[in-house]
């Protein structure tokens, strides 16, 4: 018995549109999908990304194949890293025949950290967001990851016989590199902790939380000494065409939080 023939069924999305209005960016959000991230270590690691893909439609056609934005977020042959985010914007632009494209991408990356005494291990996760923009031509990679850190008050210090206010803080550090520079998240994430009071672990025992306590006691920082310790090591970096620096302080004494931030290029 011979197959029954399917009809033929229009593709609307190619339909002209009367009204002339182009749409600079037509896509899909909040679409949650399996990822693997390398990190330049050689070790991919699995995670859960949320993803935003978006491209320009052009003013004489009526819709854009939204099911060809996720086959190229299935497609990706090899796992994702930094320096392959611009492939995957330009394998999104020629599967959608647009000539300007933008994707966004926000997972947990895990980073294995020692307890500074005991040597026990544990994961601390960090929240990571890529950005990738295709518009005339040129290609922008924008790397964010917010850093939980601790941070003590200088003036408590100065100020108290005894003890000083602690808080856990936020640093978020979102970075332009130039095409073809070598970016990690890991260093990333070094930077942000060695500027802090104190870096933070998934797992400590007795003796490390005197050592953390104390260093955190050694080490003050305000809102201000934050963002500018991490803006120092970044402003002649070569690397970026530019970056951000933001700190949240989420105060312990203050139904209120402390923040500061420092934008260059």
């Amino acid at each position: 018995m011979n197959k029954p023939e399917t009809p033929a069924i229009p593709d609307v999305q190619s339909h002209p549109d009367a009204r002339e209005l182009a749409i600079d960016r037509v896509g899909i959000r909040g679409l949650r999908y399996p990822l693997r991230f390398d990190d330049g270590d050689g070790v991919p690691q699995s995670t859960v990304a949320k993803f935003g893909v978006y491209v320009a439609l052009p003013a004489d056609r009526k819709g854009t194949h939204m099911s060809r934005l996720v086959a190229a977020i299935d497609d990706m042959p090899e796992p994702l890293s930094l320096a392959r985010l611009p492939v995957l914007l330009d394998a999104l632009l020629l599967r959608l025949e647009a000539d300007a494209g933008h994707v966004d991408i926000e997972f947990p990356w895990f980073m294995r950290k020692t307890a500074p005494v005991s040597g026990v291990q544990s994961m601390m996760d960090y929240a990571v967001t890529l950005h990738a923009d295709a518009t005339a031509g040129k290609r922008t990679v924008t790397v964010e990851v917010v850093v939980p850190v601790m941070s003590l008050c200088p003036s408590s210090k100065a100020i108290a016989d005894y003890g000083a206010h602690n808080q856990r803080s936020h640093l978020t550090v979102s970075l332009r590199p130039w095409p073809d520079a070598r970016v990690s998240l890991a260093e990333v994430v070094r930077i942000a902790e060695e500027e802090s009071s104190c870096e933070l672990y998934g797992l400590l025992k007795r003796n490390d939380e005197k050592y953390v306590t104390e260093r955190a006691y050694e080490r003050p920082r305000f809102v201000e000494d934050l963002v500018r310790g991490i803006a120092a090591r970044l402003v002649d970096d070569p690397r970026y065409a530019g970056f951000s620096v933001a700190a949240e302080n989420f105060e312990s004494i203050h139904n209120h939080s402390a923040y500061a931030k420092i934008v260059r290029g």
